[in-house]
Formats: structure tokens, C-alpha cells, sequence
């Protein structure tokens, strides 16, 4: 073979090796818009495709992938919705997907990821409202989200886009007053700066608001639900005066609902410690009445007074 032709092929032979190397490295996604018409094999390829492309070279993560999955299949996201959001993630961010960024907007996304109980930090100094439902499973609020001390947690497949609300929740009040609202019976919690009780000051419901049925409180906090509505304020009296170093454990097995007794000459109760996986969260998974520290869906904690 002829120098001049064996230079041709060499440069031949490394210009297919470079280019089948570069192929390797960051294919070119290419989709329609409407990404219903794929299969979900199909699906997945271009979307990993697209997010390898844009992070030069790195994995799409699996909660990410599932994440615009569902996305497609039940919200019609398209194609450059999805390219779009994946620039957004990726930036600022050294290439990492971050599902819950600090409020922007004021808006915050958190998502309940196999059904789990999750909670997201807010910075909210009022309670959430629900922007915009992202899973196919419905968001109600007080059955699979809530918020509070500048959280929101979900639950039970929920993932939605929260906002700051206008009303209720307001840290403190107005001249230590706090309005709290159960809007369609729902669970809501409201912050307090109290020192000692809530009482109610007006009953703004036709519905008798009772305490311990379908309102109570706790450290820097009122509850409502059950279409309770009621202005409350600092009664200025304490929680009790029993013994500091009194408790008592209650336990909900197998997530049913128990009772415990409890002395009520020590004080009325709070939740000193959690204990178990599950959430103990007051008027939802544990509660007081009479002589009575109630524990129910798998909450399992340690109850004294303050």
C-alpha cells in the first residue's frame, strides 16, 4: 500500500474511532412532543438521553426519571416541558436534582415518595395553600398534607406546588389574637406565640368548637378541624404545675387506637418524645381527654406535662 493512501485510511480509521467515541458519550435525543405516543421503554431512553445530554454525561436520578414518567403519562407534560425542567434542575445546582428548593416565588414542591409521609421546609410564616396538584393521586388537605411551623408535609402519594397562604397560621396574631379555620372540615394548624392556654375568644362556626374533639393545642400551636372556626387567644394561665418528671408511653400497635391513662392533676400533656416511625401529631395520631392520653395509626410516644 501507498503512503499517501495508507495516511488516507488511518485518518479515515481515527475520525469513525473519534466519532463513534463521541456517540458513546452524549447520543442525541430526539422525541416527539406529544411523548404519549412512545412506549414507556421509549420514554425512559429519551428522556435519559436528554438529561446525559444537558449534564454532560451523567444519570438521570431514578426518582427524577419516575418523576416526569408520571408526569407524561397522567399530566401530558411534553417533550420540551420535560427538557425545560431539566435545565431548570440542573442549574445552580452542581448538577444535582433538588424535588424541594428554597422557596422561589414563593412557591415550594414537595412530593410523597411511595406513599411516605414527607415533610418539606417552607419558611412560611403563614399555613400553605395548594398552587397546583402534580400526582395522580389527589391532594386534600388534612387527609394527605398540611402545613405548620413553616413546613408542609404530604402523605400518602400527594405531590403538589405550594404557596404562602393570605389567611390563617399567622405567627402570633394580631394583639395576641389568632384566627384558625377548618375550611370544608379539613384539619388546619395555626402558629401561636402563646406563653400559656388558648381559650377562645369568638366562635366564628355554627359548629360548636369543643377542645379535644375538634380543636386543641399545642407548644406554640392551635388545631381545628371538623368545621371548627374560632378566634382564640393566650388565656395568660400556665399548662400545670404536677411533676416535671412524670410521663407516661403510649403506644398505637399495628396502627390501631389506644388509650393510656394519665394523671390529669399533673398538668395538661404535650408530646415529650417521639418513639416511632409514624408521626404522633396532635387531634390526628394522639390526643387528651379527661384522664386519657389517646395514640392511634402507629404513633407511639412519651407524654408528660410541661
Amino acid at each position: 500500500m501507498k503512503k499517501p493512501l495508507l495516511q488516507s485510511v488511518l485518518v479515515l480509521l481515527l475520525a469513525l474511532a473519534a466519532g463513534s467515541a463521541t456517540a458513546q458519550i452524549a447520543p442525541k435525543a430526539y422525541a416527539p412532543e406529544n411523548l404519549r405516543t412512545l412506549s414507556v421503554q421509549d420514554q425512559t431512553r429519551v428522556i435519559s438521553l436528554e438529561y446525559s445530554e444537558q449534564s454532560r454525561g451523567r444519570r438521570i436520578p431514578d426518582d427524577q426519571l419516575r418523576f416526569y414518567l408520571d408526569q407524561v403519562n397522567r399530566s401530558n407534560w411534553t417533550f420540551g416541558r420535560i427538557k425545560q425542567d431539566i435545565a431548570q434542575s440542573l442549574g445552580g445546582n452542581n448538577g444535582g436534582w433538588n424535588p424541594n428548593p428554597p422557596p422561589s416565588g414563593g412557591q415550594v414542591t414537595c412530593e410523597s415518595k411511595d406513599n411516605r409521609r414527607r415533610e418539606c421546609q417552607t419558611g412560611f410564616r403563614r399555613n400553605a395553600v395548594l398552587v397546583q396538584n402534580l400526582s395522580g393521586t389527589r391532594c386534600v388537605e388534612g387527609q394527605n398534607w398540611g402545613s405548620g411551623n413553616g413546613t408542609v408535609w404530604v402523605d400518602r402519594g400527594c405531590r403538589g406546588r405550594f404557596a404562602e397562604g393570605n389567611t390563617g397560621g399567622d405567627w402570633g396574631g394580631n394583639g395576641g389574637v389568632v384566627k384558625c379555620e377548618s375550611a370544608n372540615g379539613a384539619y388546619r394548624e395555626c402558629r401561636t406565640s402563646f406563653r400559656g392556654r388558648a381559650v377562645i375568644q369568638r366562635n366564628l362556626s355554627s359548629t360548636r368548637c369543643t377542645e379535644n374533639q375538634n380543636w386543641g393545642q399545642r407548644q406554640g400551636m392551635v388545631w381545628v378541624r371538623s368545621g371548627c372556626r374560632a378566634e382564640f387567644r393566650d388565656s395568660g394561665t400556665g399548662w400545670g404545675g404536677g411533676n416535671s418528671d412524670y410521663s407516661v408511653t403510649c403506644s398505637s400497635d399495628d396502627n390501631r387506637r389506644r388509650t393510656c391513662a394519665y394523671d390529669a392533676r399533673q398538668g395538661r400533656p404535650i408530646l415529650l418524645q417521639q418513639l416511632s416511625n409514624n408521626s404522633c401529631r396532635e387531634g390526628y395520631s394522639w390526643g387528651y381527654a379527661g384522664n386519657q392520653v389517646w395514640v392511634d395509626r402507629g404513633c407511639r410516644g412519651r407524654f408528660g406535662p410541661r
